[in-house]
């Protein structure tokens, strides 16, 4: 069976805030997690050694990257582990280049990618991916689903409560 621990890696520490979702989200799981900075330009030997070798410790790889945004689809043309991508807020674009760069991957070189600044989503995402062969997390996700219904039936009797 494939490693239940996720990769976390984004190319520079101003990312580390957007990142630090995942990690939170996953921490909320018991998945287990790495967390670090691989930059595909200021470090490019240390993405491919990182990617190349991430199939033997992590099921899957969070990428998130700004501005141009290399890193996501770097590493997936490297490795045959799901990569998901989350565009990170820059100042130029709002997060937007990031986004285009990320979503628009050449064919044969896939990566799932969310919403800008994200993160919790690819931690969810990822946990999916996981718990498609792995029951304990399979059923984290049915009560993380019941506990999101719940959030919405309470907001909706609050706001009958007030009308």
């Amino acid at each position: 069976m494939k490693k239940n621990r996720v990769a976390i890696v984004m190319g520079s520490k101003t990312d580390l805030k957007v990142m630090q979702e995942a990690s939170k989200i996953l921490a909320e799981f018991k998945i287990p997690f790495d967390i670090k900075i691989v930059s595909a330009h200021r470090t490019p030997e240390d993405m491919v050694q990182f990617a190349k070798t991430a199939a033997e410790k992590y099921g899957v790889i969070i990428a998130g990257a700004g501005g141009a945004a290399h890193l996501p689809g770097m590493i997936a043309s490297l490795t045959i582990l799901p990569v998901i991508g989350v565009p990170v807020t820059t100042t130029q674009l709002n997060g937007l280049d990031a986004l285009l760069s990320i979503a628009q991957m050449p064919a044969g070189i896939p990566v799932a990618t969310v919403a800008i600044d994200n993160a919790s989503n690819a931690a969810i995402l990822a946990a999916r991916i996981l718990g498609l062969n792995d029951e304990k997390i399979s059923q984290k996700l049915v009560s993380f689903q019941k506990e999101q219904k719940k959030k919405v039936q309470k907001m909706n009797r609050e706001l009958k409560s007030k009308t």
